[in-house]
């Protein structure tokens, strides 16, 4: 632990599980940071990060009311990684100084542990300033199964929005912990259970 409280990178792929994971920790009380929850506050109507979205995209990514309708925002970039690398550009340095700054509030109120769940963790270079990285495993076929479960994409899409992202199996390559979600749903749960278990956490 180098920050005075232990980070933990949390991260996956579409339809691997990772939200899943997180949203467990948070339900029994792990301090989690979720970039796209971070990502949501910043674009909010009138920060900087909604005025450069705005700027760079135009009207259509907005929403009646003027906020970024990230629906909208997604179409625009998908399949156009000229404009998906711009928009990261705009976004992601806002979205690390805010995790950055909750965290170090966090170490000042003597939280002991949080947990940052970014998806691009790697892929951005985050991971080099956590304790540990964790990497929420599911097989390509499962990925676009669950994609296409919980969305109303084709099975086409939906493995285009994978194939979009790194492998997993890249990502696994510098993962401290895999939590294995290849199984079922109470199979994920219980290696959550037993992480809560080590941690007094239950």
């Amino acid at each position: 632990m180098t920050h005075g409280v232990e980070i933990i990178g949390l991260t996956g792929g579409i339809g691997s599980g990772k939200s899943t994971v997180s949203r467990q920790l948070a339900a029994h009380g792990v301090l989690v940071f979720d970039a796209d929850a971070v990502a949501h506050d910043i674009m909010a109507r009138g920060f900087p990060a909604w005025r450069a979205v705005w700027e760079a995209f135009g009207w259509p990514v907005l929403d009646a009311e003027g906020a970024v309708n990230r629906v909208r925002l997604g179409r625009a970039v998908f399949g156009d990684p000229a404009a998906r690398d711009h928009l990261n550009a705009l976004v992601h340095p806002a979205v690390r100084t805010a995790i950055r700054e909750r965290t170090a509030a966090a170490r000042a109120a003597g939280v002991a542990r949080v947990v940052w769940d970014v998806p691009l963790l790697i892929e951005g270079g985050l991971y080099r300033e956590v304790d540990q990285v964790w990497v929420v495993y599911a097989t390509l076929n499962q990925q676009v199964e669950r994609v296409v479960r919980r969305t109303d994409c084709t099975p086409d899409e939906a493995r285009a929005r994978v194939a979009a992202q790194w492998p997993l199996a890249a990502k696994v390559a510098y993962a401290d912990r895999v939590l294995d979600n290849t199984g079922s749903p109470e199979a994920l749960a219980s290696q959550v259970a037993a992480i809560l278990a080590d941690w007094g956490t239950s």
